[in-house]
């Protein structure tokens, strides 16, 4: 194997990069491979609800695979939760930086700002404002973030529905993060 012998970049010369930017997309699958590790790590998460964050993650993907959902968004719906894994309360934008460079700039958003979405249905039990993604009412992405918040993500707590197994997905996953969009 090839290494780059420089020990700064402002050394570094174009045939070393060439090096480093070939072995990197040879590379690429290990980032479908640290996606699906950490979405098994949120199986060990509960947190009082009925079902753990990975069965919500499936049935979110599930429901939006079953809904015709295209597959970036179905790889988004599975994804959405992962930031779980690291910090519950900034999760939302965790799982949209993972996302942003391999799916359309509509889910990234949408992911970014679940919450504030899906707090129409429980913001207020904390006294906060239910109606907070009304500030997200001029995004084009708007309808994308509601539909996903109402009719995937909030009603995927349930024990009894059938859910496919993070096994079913493992296909797109793997070619959802084979692309970059962006560098």
């Amino acid at each position: 194997m090839t290494i780059a012998s420089f020990t700064r970049m402002q050394g570094s010369t174009a045939e070393q990069w060439a090096v480093i930017g070939a072995q990197t997309a040879a590379n690429q699958g290990r980032v479908a491979d640290e996606v699906l590790e950490l979405l098994r790590t949120l199986e060990g998460i509960v947190d009082g609800f009925a079902v753990d964050q990975l069965t919500h993650s499936l049935q979110t993907a599930t429901r939006a695979e079953r809904d015709g959902a295209d597959d970036e968004l179905v790889v988004a719906c599975l994804c959405h939760d992962i930031g779980k894994a690291v910090s519950v309360a900034n999760h939302p934008r965790i799982a949209a930086e993972i996302l942003r460079p391999y799916v359309r700039d509509e889910v990234t958003q949408t992911i970014a700002a679940h919450q504030d979405f899906q707090g129409r249905h429980y913001y207020a039990h904390f006294g906060l404002d239910p109606n907070l993604r009304d500030r997200y009412r001029s995004e084009p992405w708007y309808g994308l973030a509601e539909r996903f918040a109402d009719a995937w993500d909030q009603t995927s707590f349930d024990p009894d529905y059938p859910t496919e197994q993070l096994a079913h997905f493992e296909g797109r996953v793997r070619a959802v993060f084979a692309r970059p969009h962006v560098f």
